[in-house]
């Protein structure tokens, strides 16, 4: 049975295998972002902090190409999709923060969400087909290629690192605070 935080979260579980630990966790981190973004307006979405350009909008679309970047494309080595396939990198690196401002904020949160959905059935295949142990399809240069375990690891990290900018850019929207 899994455990709801007051905010809806799904909690770790305390006792359980490798792999069910690193996605209870990756999932708890998903659900902080969902809920630092939940019920945000357009300009909410586009409210920066400081001196910094980022946004809750830009983080939403950022960890949904982060999502196909390592389950998708790294981990099974499959086409870069729409928009992804269609973005000049090289001059523009910053595609998905700068493009954020221009979509809705349900598009987002659902365009997010749809990427969190493949990741977790492409992260379900790769477990049944080598587990944690399963080498991403897609090298590095030198030829190394990370492992699930590795790739899981650095997505709670991704998503711990963002989600305090979230909790700094959600309380500049409407003072909402949290963890």
């Amino acid at each position: 049975m899994i455990e709801l935080d007051e905010q809806g979260r799904p909690e770790p579980p305390l006792a359980a295998g490798e792999a069910a630990t690193l996605l209870g966790f990756l999932d708890y981190q998903r659900a902080t972002l969902e809920w630092k973004c939940a019920g945000v307006d357009a300009a909410g979405m586009r409210a920066t902090v400081g001196a910094s350009s980022m946004t809750l909008g830009g983080l939403l679309k950022h960890m949904a190409y982060v999502e196909e970047h390592w389950f998708s494309r790294s981990l099974h080595g499959l086409d870069w999709r729409a928009p992804w396939d269609t973005v000049d990198w090289k001059n523009d690196p910053d595609w998905e923060w700068r493009t954020a401002a221009e979509d809705p904020p349900e598009w987002l949160r659902g365009f997010w969400r749809d990427a969190v959905a493949r990741s977790r059935a492409l992260t379900e295949e790769a477990l049944a087909d080598g587990g944690l142990e399963r080498r991403s399809r897609h090298t590095w240069p030198d030829g190394r290629a990370p492992g699930l375990r590795w790739i899981l690891v650095h997505m709670i990290e991704e998503y711990a690192r963002h989600n305090g900018h979230a909790d700094l850019l959600r309380e500049s929207v409407d003072g909402l605070t949290g963890e």
